[in-house]
């Protein structure tokens, strides 16, 4: 049994990642959420580097007044627009331990808007 809800997403993070991997062709697309904000990254795992990154306390998104989940989307909006402009094209998610729905689907959402393919 999971002791507590940190540990137990942690135990499924792990798991994700164990299959999850990002390349330069295919970046993995990392979501972090706390309980105010989400952020997103585009991380090469071959060379353990960040390519493109994302969040809603960015300026364009802080001042928007809205819900978590209408910010999650712009995140994953505006993600996928940077990622663009860097030549990346599709990528492979990792949910980070969370559940699919919610912020983490609003980004996801969001990114395939963009057109981010996953």
């Amino acid at each position: 049994m999971a002791k507590t809800k940190v540990y137990r997403r942690d135990k499924i993070r792990k798991r994700i990642r164990g299959v999850v991997s990002g390349t330069t062709e295919r970046p993995r697309l990392s979501v972090f959420r706390s309980n105010s904000d989400i952020y997103a990254q585009l991380i090469d795992d071959s060379k353990g580097v960040t390519l493109v990154a994302a969040s809603s306390r960015d300026k364009a998104i802080v001042d928007i007044k809205d819900t978590k989940v209408a910010k999650a989307a712009l995140v994953g909006k505006k993600l996928a627009e940077l990622a663009k402009g860097a030549g990346i094209e599709s990528v492979v998610f990792d949910r980070g331990g969370y559940l699919y729905h919610g912020r983490v689907k609003s980004l996801a959402d969001g990114a395939r808007e963009g057109g981010l393919q996953f």
